[in-house]
C-alpha cells in the first residue's frame, strides 16, 4: 500500500449488519491513530467470486470473512494456509501486492488465546475435553486442541454423523459420544466448550444436563449474545471457571489487524467495553 492510499478493510458476509468486527477494528484503528477503515460489506453468495478479486484495486487490504462464505473463499484464494486447509474454511484474507489472495484461519488462535488470557494456568494436557458441536466452529477448536496436547477429546453433535466425519478427519483422540448421553462424560473434564449456537439470543437453550460439571474445570461457551449463557451462569454456580465468547471475537482478529495496518493490537478491558458499547 503506497502512502498516499488510506489503507481498507472489511468484514464479509451476508448478511453482515449484526457483526460487531466494525467495532473492533475502528477502536483499534482510533486508538493507536493509523490511517485506515474498516467496513460492513454485504455481498450476495452468487456475486462473491465476482466481487472479491476486484476489492484489491478498490484499496482493500484484507478482509475477515463470515456466513455464508468460509467454505467459497477457499475456492477463490490463491494461497491458503495449511491451519486453513486443515479446518475446511478461511475467516481472515490477505490482498497481496502482486493481487494474489491469501486465505488464512484463524478462529483457533482466537479461542485458544481467549482460554490462555481468561485463565493463565490452564494446563491443556491434564485431562480430557468435552465439545459441543460438529460445525465449522468445532473444527478450529478441535484442531487447535489437539494441537497444544489435549490427551482426549470427547466430541457430541444432535447430528451424530458429523460428529462421526470430525473423528474421521482429525483423528483416535477424538471419541464421539451420543447427544443423549453428553451431561454423563462432563464429570472427568477439565474443559467444555460449546461450539454451537444453542443458547445464543434468539435459539434454543442448551438442554443438556449440566449437574456432572466438575469444580474447577474450564468451561468456555463460543456465544457472545448473551455474554453469560446458561451454560456459564450454571458453570460459575457449579464452581468452574467460566471463559465467555467475546474474546474469541476480539483475539481472532488480533492477526487480520496486524497484516492489514501494520500494528499488533492489544487485547483488553478497553476493547471489550467499546465492543459492547
Amino acid at each position: 500500500m503506497s502512502d498516499n492510499k488510506i489503507p481498507l478493510a472489511a468484514v464479509i458476509g451476508h448478511p453482515v449488519a449484526h457483526s460487531k468486527s466494525p467495532n473492533v477494528h475502528g477502536y483499534w484503528l482510533r486508538k493507536y491513530g493509523l490511517k485506515g477503515h474498516y467496513i460492513p460489506m454485504d455481498i450476495e453468495p452468487d456475486k462473491l467470486a465476482d466481487l472479491l478479486p476486484r476489492l484489491a484495486d478498490l484499496g482493500f487490504v484484507g478482509a475477515n470473512v463470515t456466513i455464508p462464505h468460509k467454505e467459497k473463499v477457499m475456492e477463490i484464494a490463491d494461497l491458503i494456509t495449511d491451519r486453513a486447509t486443515l479446518i475446511g474454511a478461511a475467516n481472515t484474507l490477505i490482498f497481496r501486492k502482486d493481487g494474489r489472495i491469501h486465505a488464512d484461519n484463524t478462529d483457533g488462535y482466537g479461542f485458544i488465546e481467549n482460554i490462555r488470557q481468561a485463565v493463565p494456568d490452564w494446563n491443556p494436557r491434564t485431562g480430557p475435553a468435552v465439545v459441543f458441536g460438529a460445525g465449522g466452529a468445532s473444527r478450529a477448536v478441535l484442531a487447535t486442541l489437539l494441537d497444544v496436547g489435549v490427551p482426549q477429546i470427547l466430541l457430541t453433535n444432535r447430528t451424530r454423523i458429523r460428529a462421526e466425519k470430525l473423528k474421521e478427519d482429525f483423528g483416535n483422540r477424538i471419541q464421539v459420544v451420543e447427544w443423549v448421553q453428553a451431561g454423563n462424560v462432563l464429570e472427568d473434564a477439565d474443559l467444555v466448550v460449546n461450539t454451537t449456537s444453542l443458547g445464543m439470543t434468539g435459539k434454543p437453550e442448551m438442554r443438556v444436563p449440566l449437574d456432572g460439571l466438575k469444580p474447577g474445570a474450564v468451561v468456555n461457551d463460543l456465544v457472545y449474545s448473551p455474554l453469560k449463557t446458561r451454560l456459564l451462569a450454571t458453570a460459575e454456580e457449579s464452581g468452574c471457571r467460566v471463559v465467555d465468547g467475546l474474546g474469541m471475537l476480539l483475539h481472532q482478529a488480533v492477526p487480520g489487524f496486524e497484516r492489514w495496518f501494520g500494528k499488533r493490537p492489544v487485547v483488553d478491558d478497553a476493547v471489550r467495553a467499546a465492543v459492547l458499547r
